[in-house]
């Protein structure tokens, strides 16, 4: 009997990579080779212009799973500051207006805080995770990590608004953690433990009752 596989809608090696460790160690029986992801299938990625981070993840999951025919998993992550609202929440990755410009996304939040004083700069990273099935079923389940932004970066590990973020409970940055505190902690390890368990059942790896 085949091995059975889920499809991560990605084509980010790392997060491959990543995704496999968390749900080799959330779910019993599962295979780091169940996983493979959008680039092994050629699979080109959609636009996200849904308004939330779990449409988003839909969208992807959504798309890979008629695709390939098979259950897809895929996520949308963004930080979200108290004072802002919410914001810059699902236009994380293009704050500044340019989509993926890390450095210039972090100045601009940074002065947007500017006068903000350090009891009022709560703020939140959230993932949201999607599995999708070929048949239209859905689940999506979300984690969040908590804390505040500081006034200047520090770290040169991380990527985004990884600098300028202290999680509750620690004076540093994410970006002055390894990777490994980091992933320990992380919003999308939260989400992606909680969504383990439908993937498990997509798999047949665990009952349906």
């Amino acid at each position: 009997m085949p091995e059975p596989k889920v499809l991560l809608a990605t084509h980010n090696q790392h997060k491959v990579a990543e995704i496999r460790e968390i749900l080799v160690a959330a779910l019993p029986g599962f295979s780091p080779t169940m996983l493979i992801s959008a680039a092994d299938l050629e699979i080109p990625e959609p636009v996200e212009d849904a308004t939330s981070f779990a449409g988003n993840a839909l969208i992807k999951a959504g798309e890979a799973a008629r695709a390939a025919g098979i259950p897809a998993l895929a996520d949308d992550s963004g930080i979200r500051v108290d004072i802002l609202g919410g914001a810059p929440g699902i236009f994380s990755a293009r704050w500044s207006g340019k989509h993926g410009a890390d450095r210039e996304n972090l100045e601009l939040l940074l002065a947007q805080l500017a006068d903000v004083p350090e009891g009022s700069r709560g703020a939140n990273f959230t993932c949201t995770a999607a599995l999708a099935l070929p048949d239209g079923r859905w689940k999506t389940c979300s984690g969040q990590i908590y804390g505040s932004l500081g006034f200047a970066p520090a770290g040169t590990n991380g990527f985004g608004y990884d600098p300028i973020f202290v999680p509750q409970g620690e004076q540093r940055t994410l970006a002055e953690m390894t990777p490994e505190e980091k992933n320990r902690i992380s919003h999308r390890r939260a989400a992606f433990q909680r969504i383990a368990p439908w993937v498990g059942k997509a798999l047949g790896l665990t009952s349906n009752s």
